[in-house]
């Protein structure tokens, strides 16, 4: 007897599933209020949780995104006068990329807006669902980290 493959409880499937539902709507948000695409905000999310300016490389890395996403998130944001770029000393053809002081404070009312959208998460599901989502998302960060940077072999 074959088993069945149910496409509906397959956990890859339901993750990112429930991934987009909940980036959806928060993107629908920054969207509206700030006219930015998805790479956009997760470039100046990076940028601004950063303590230090970051390379673009740096920036794919920390929101695995692709380096054309990047590259174009950065001239957005740059357009806006959110970021600056300085070029290193010792390698021309990297960029150390921050926020100015516009960017910063655009990087300030969005954490708001994120930190009220989590709000609405938590009185959405509940705050004993919300604590078991954050445990089982640590184990899968932690099987992540344990396969290394491909992460691939471990949970597929």
């Amino acid at each position: 007897m074959t088993e069945v493959f149910e496409l509906e409880t397959f956990l890859p499937y339901r993750l990112n599933r429930a991934a987009e539902f909940v980036a959806l709507r928060f993107a629908a948000q920054y969207k509206a209020r700030y006219q930015l695409t998805r790479p956009e905000w997760r470039t100046l999310a990076a940028l601004g949780s950063s303590e230090r300016p970051m390379t673009a490389t740096e920036i794919g890395a920390h929101s695995s995104m692709h380096k054309t996403k990047v590259s174009r998130a950065v001239f957005g944001l740059e357009q806006r006068r959110w970021l600056k770029r300085e070029e290193d000393g010792r390698d021309r053809r990297v960029e150390h990329l921050a926020l100015t002081p516009a960017g910063k404070q655009a990087y300030r009312e969005l954490t708001g807006l994120a930190s009220r959208y989590q709000a609405e998460l938590l009185s959405m599901l509940g705050a004993e669902n919300v604590e078991a989502l954050s445990n089982g998302l640590q184990a899968v960060e932690r099987a992540m980290r344990k396969a290394g940077a491909s992460g691939s072999a471990a949970l597929t």
